[in-house]
């Protein structure tokens, strides 16, 4: 079965210095149609002005995960953790028994555009951590380089769930396929540009979902630097 989410069709909060685009219900948007994808609960495609930023507040019991794709993000939390997170970095926070964070834009000139995803964990009141590291966009052309994972396999960064988060840039032209598992979930995003996943174009926003599927799927860039996301998730 594969589920479809065009662009156009996600939540949309405008504040003046945000502008985000939910996946799945989230905030003010509410939609009992899209609550998450197995444990995958937020994807909020998220550009924060200069000056803009979410005050601290907090989180209980989630694996947050930022992708910045843009610009400058500057992190904050009460365990202590505190710097500034760049185009091709990843964060991972892990919220446990609770922790309280902010984020703001940080570059007083440019905006910073980047997704943040929220994975259930698979325990529960843990206690809070945190990771990041970069990895570079360029070095993953045409091929899958793991972002997160439980066990932190290939350099990623392991989280508190039986997950991974796979990333693959490709130019137009480029082939690549994602190879699917009957016994798992798989979400399909495309963070920037335009790509060919079987028969369907998928531009910036889109994704596809997967259930009781297996094989590969198949994928082309269509346009440069095409960002793609692959969730790998258990059911």
């Amino acid at each position: 079965m594969v589920v479809e989410r065009p662009a156009g069709q996600r939540g949309e909060v405008s504040l003046g210095w945000l502008r985000s685009r939910h996946t799945f219900s989230f905030g003010h948007y509410h939609d009992p149609a899209w609550m998450g994808f197995g444990p995958l609960r937020v994807i909020n495609d998220d550009t924060v002005a200069p000056g803009g930023g979410f005050a601290p507040h907090r989180h209980a019991n989630m694996e947050i995960v930022s992708v910045v794709l843009a610009g400058a993000l500057a992190h904050r939390d009460s365990a202590g953790h505190e710097g500034v997170v760049r185009a091709g970095d990843v964060q991972w926070m892990s919220a446990g028994h609770g922790i309280e964070h902010s984020e703001y834009n940080g570059s007083d000139a440019e905006p910073v555009h980047f997704l943040q995803v929220w994975i259930q964990p698979d325990r529960l009141n843990a206690q809070p951590a945190y990771d990041q590291r970069h990895f570079d966009p360029a070095a993953r052309r045409g091929r899958w380089a793991t972002l997160v994972s439980p066990d932190g396999a290939d350099g990623s960064i392991a989280i508190r769930q039986q997950a991974r988060l796979l990333a693959t840039r490709l130019h137009a032209g480029d082939a690549l396929a994602a190879p699917l598992a009957a016994d798992r979930l798989y979400w399909l995003h495309v963070a920037a540009g335009e790509v060919q996943a079987g028969e369907r174009v998928l531009r910036a926003g889109d994704a596809l979902g997967f259930t009781d599927e297996a094989g590969e799927l198949a994928l082309r860039g269509i346009a440069d630097a095409s960002d793609v996301l692959l969730f790998d998730l258990p059911r």
